[in-house]
């Protein structure tokens, strides 16, 4: 909204004209304007554009960074495709700890998509203008696959204990019907979780005329350009952080108390080493993605611009594209399956 603090006499009696920025209206519209927006946004801009002000302002170094994450991003696809696929093919891996294992895939991929095409395309042309709508869109999208993925992991750590600790039940209570409905309930949960988020952004003015300091529409950087009182938005972060985040870091990672006993206590030096092969690469995604995470949304406010966008570059770039190499790096099952799928070719 403009600031109309000038105005000048019509050639109409009576009536003033309030300019300024090249915007004029009557003093008739101006009087309405001002009943339909509260007193302390009177003197702001009210923003249906936002900036985002991407990697570099360096001329330099857009080129040189488009064909990096040009090339993470297509191996990110490349990679998780690739698990999918060997996964779906080879009947020995039709198990509980592949379903989830290929489900992890899935987001990974959806995950990455909803942030690097929009940065590879301000990289490429150097447009970095998005509409408030599409920001919100952008960051629903990013939340559902973030929360999650870390449903997924946490799923994950309950069945790498029922299939460590109770390796005699471990097909009967992970049954597929029970795989699926833990997917499905991770889907909802994080559906809802993200629209609560996005409903509450989504009532919030944006009247700052600062770019967002980010190369995607995250929440800590959008409510730090609203003018609006983002009182509640921090609260139900933290509220929603504390309890939903407590409740999944639990299961992802006391599991493990037991599952490190049990490992101890095997007979056989071959078991424990594929128990802890299996259970060091969950831990090491599990560990980028909550140190990344936590750092971005739970940490005071800073000034260090470069060091968010580091940040953000890791949790929402690299480690979609560091877990399938983690898992297949790690996972003989998978190396076998691909030594197979290839002789075959």
């Amino acid at each position: 909204m403009a600031d109309f603090e000038t105005y000048y006499q019509s050639e109409e009696p009576g009536t003033k004209v309030f300019h300024k920025k090249g915007v004029t209206c009557k003093s008739s519209i101006f009087e309405k304007m001002r009943e339909e927006i509260p007193s302390e946004m009177e003197n702001q801009t009210i923003v249906y554009m936002l900036v985002l002000t991407g990697l570099s302002d360096l001329p330099s170094l857009q080129l040189p960074l488009f064909v990096l994450f040009l090339l993470i991003y297509l191996l990110t696809l490349a990679v998780n495709l690739l698990i999918l696929l060997l996964i779906f093919t080879d009947s020995h891996l039709h198990t509980p700890m592949y379903f989830f294992l290929g489900t992890l895939a899935c987001l990974d991929m959806s995950y990455s998509s909803t942030t690097a095409p929009r940065m590879l395309f301000d990289l490429l042309i150097g447009i970095r203008i998005i509409s408030v709508q599409m920001c919100i869109t952008q960051f629903y999208f990013f939340l559902f696959f973030a929360v999650s993925e870390m449903s997924v992991l946490a799923v994950m750590s309950y069945d790498r204990y029922i299939a460590i600790c109770r390796p005699l039940h471990y097909m009967q209570i992970m049954s597929w019907n029970v795989c699926v409905q833990f997917v499905s309930i991770m889907l909802v949960f994080g559906a809802i979780h993200a629209l609560v988020h996005t409903l509450l952004l989504a009532k919030l003015t944006f009247c700052s005329s600062n770019a967002l300091q980010s190369f995607f529409c995250d929440l800590p950087q959008l409510l730090q350009v609203s003018c609006s009182d983002t009182f509640i938005n921090v609260l139900i972060i933290f509220l929603s952080g504390i309890l939903f985040g407590g409740i999944i870091i639990g299961v992802t990672f006391y599991p493990y108390i037991t599952i490190i006993k049990t490992v101890l206590k095997m007979p056989s030096k071959q078991m424990r080493s594929k128990a802890f092969s299996t259970c060091f690469s969950h831990l090491t995604v599990v560990f980028l993605f909550y140190s990344t995470s936590l750092f971005n949304y739970f940490r005071p406010n800073a000034s260090q611009h470069t060091e968010d966008k580091v940040v953000s570059v890791f949790y929402a770039v690299l480690t979609p594209f560091l877990n399938p190499l983690i898992y297949s790096l790690r996972n003989q099952e998978l190396k076998r399956s691909l030594r197979k799928t290839l002789q075959r070719m």
